[in-house]
């Protein structure tokens, strides 16, 4: 099996749609850092498991500098966006997203 990783970091807003009242209901930013963990069993023509600059521009290039409530069809909570993360990149298998230091979401497909 091949492993791959690509941590990249992301400026974005976002505001949390919760059942209690939490200061993070409002609209606020974050410098994200994302870890992208893909694997396969064999290498495609190129030899690779992917290319690194697709995982940048599907995950970097879209939520960059934007408002994750408008780009995202859902609420925008760590733990929701690794596994969006996951959905964009075939090889892909688990996301980890840090919103800030100390809190860290991970995702990882069964």
């Amino acid at each position: 099996m091949y492993y791959i990783q690509k941590t990249l970091e992301i400026s974005a807003s976002h505001r949390l749609v919760l059942d209690y009242e939490s200061k993070c209901s409002q609209l606020h930013g974050h410098n994200w850092r994302i870890t992208i963990f893909c694997k396969a069993r064999t290498l495609n023509a190129n030899g690779m498991v992917c290319d690194f600059t697709e995982v940048k521009k599907n995950i970097h290039g879209y939520l960059d500098h934007g408002n994750l409530n408008e780009l995202l069809p859902f609420n925008p909570t760590a733990e929701n966006i690794a596994r969006w993360c996951t959905e964009q990149i075939p090889t892909c298998y688990k996301a980890t997203v840090q919103e800030s230091e100390g809190n860290i979401a991970t995702y990882e497909e069964e």
